[in-house]
């Protein structure tokens, strides 16, 4: 049916499509890399050390993607717990990754904040 949405992919689904995604970065970025000279750094040694240098630019670029996930999620009314459970984490643990995403105080009319002296 046009319009409708499809399944989401499974975990696995994802990570066998991220992981295909990454290793072409990786031929891409290593077909334009720059040549050590002959002798220096054998082929398999620099080709480990691209793969290391990219994929610490996707986890980093990951990490701010999840971050700003988060800040949507907790934006759109969600707790700790349903972002934990996003991220395969508890709670805490969620709570700990994004420290003061999500505020249980909301000042109430009553509080010293908007009392008037």
């Amino acid at each position: 049916m046009p319009g409708r949405a499809s399944p989401s992919p499974s975990h696995g689904e994802t990570t066998a499509l991220v992981t295909q995604v990454v290793e072409e970065l990786i031929r891409r970025l290593a077909r334009d890399a720059p040549q050590p000279p002959a002798g220096t750094v054998t082929d398999a040694r620099r080709r480990a050390l691209l793969r290391l240098r990219v994929l610490r630019g996707v986890k980093q670029a990951v990490r701010h993607l999840e971050d700003q996930a988060a800040r949507a999620a907790a934006a759109g009314g969600a707790g700790y717990p349903e972002i934990g459970r996003a991220v395969n984490m508890s709670r805490q643990g969620a709570r700990r990754r994004w420290p003061g995403l999500i505020s249980n105080r909301t000042p109430s009319p009553t509080s010293p904040e908007h009392r008037s002296s």
